[in-house]
């Protein structure tokens, strides 16, 4: 038995959340549930992990699955071709299991919450268990697509191995990058760490040295708490922190007089930024050397 309505109306209201608090939720708005006629259903089940809506008339599959990095003995394993996702227990036949086993033989969309910081969760859907592996204990956990107009999209099954792959790819980066921003965030007391500002909905993690360098580790210490207009002028070399943790403007912003907000830019030149108080956390004096003397080449 299908239950694509549940699960229509498991996205919709996720899509609400997310408009409200961005790509990831907190876990308190995630608790409330979602609508469907007049009940509400939740979301997931953070304590086992893998959550069938409770009616049992509403079908016998999987709506969701929930993942952390804090898990030791459930740790997700990222492929290729997406993810593997383990089993409920050693036992391939409890009732977890099985319904994980018939979001696979059904072929229905399932949300994948990934934590991104204690208390919050980024959604990923629709996202599909592409192969069951009871021999393995687990499942290969792809990524879909939701398509057509806002108030008429559908969650569509990629066929094609190479955009599937490809698909994978795209959110696995934006899950590596929720994860970095959800360690450096609360290490620089959610704001700015050049302008103080503390919407959080505003702020980036901003890499020291970049991902793609052998030296650019997702580690607290390779990280900065930009907000998001600093986050864009420090990764364009418009402003720099050089490693006694002092600010600086390129000289392209200092010599320009553009209006009140380059003003604003221009009040923290020569300011220090506010580093973690934990000196595990604080930025890499090596990593922010090495950055600054790519900031002053492109002045």
């Amino acid at each position: 038995m299908r239950d694509d309505d549940v699960r229509s109306a498991c996205f919709a209201a996720l899509e609400v959340l997310q408009a409200k608090w961005g790509p990831d939720v907190p876990y308190a708005a995630l608790a409330e549930g979602f609508n469907f006629r007049g009940r509400r259903i939740p979301f997931l089940n953070r304590a086992y992990g893998i959550y069938r809506a409770a009616d049992a008339q509403r079908g016998p599959a999987a709506l969701s699955v929930n993942s952390s990095p804090k898990q030791i003995r459930y740790q997700d394993e990222q492929t290729p071709d997406g993810v593997l996702y383990r089993y409920q227990g050693d036992d391939p036949e409890n009732h977890f299991n099985r319904w994980l086993r018939s979001a696979h033989l059904l072929d229905v969309p399932i949300v994948y919450f990934v934590g991104t910081r204690p208390n919050w969760y980024r959604p990923i859907y629709p996202t599909y268990v592409e192969r069951d592996e009871p021999g393995e204990l687990r499942v290969l956990l792809a990524f879909g697509k939701m398509r057509g107009a806002y108030d008429e999209r559908e969650p569509v099954h990629i066929p094609d191995e190479i955009e599937r792959r490809y698909v994978v790819r795209e959110v696995k980066q934006r899950i590596h990058q929720a994860q970095f921003r959800g360690a450096v965030l609360p290490a620089y007391s959610d704001r700015c760490a050049i302008c103080r500002l503390r919407e959080v909905r505003l702020l980036d993690a901003a890499h020291i040295v970049g991902d793609a360098e052998d030296s650019g580790e997702p580690v607290v210490s390779n990280g900065l708490s930009p907000c998001s207009i600093h986050h864009r002028a420090f990764d364009q070399d418009l402003v720099g922190v050089a490693p006694d943790l002092r600010v600086h403007l390129s000289r392209r912003l200092l010599d320009d007089d553009d209006g009140p907000m380059l003003d604003v830019l221009k009040r923290f030149h020569g300011s220090t930024i506010e580093e973690p108080t934990r000196r595990l956390w604080r930025p890499d004096p090596d990593g922010l050397e090495k950055r600054f003397a790519r900031f002053q080449s492109a002045r």
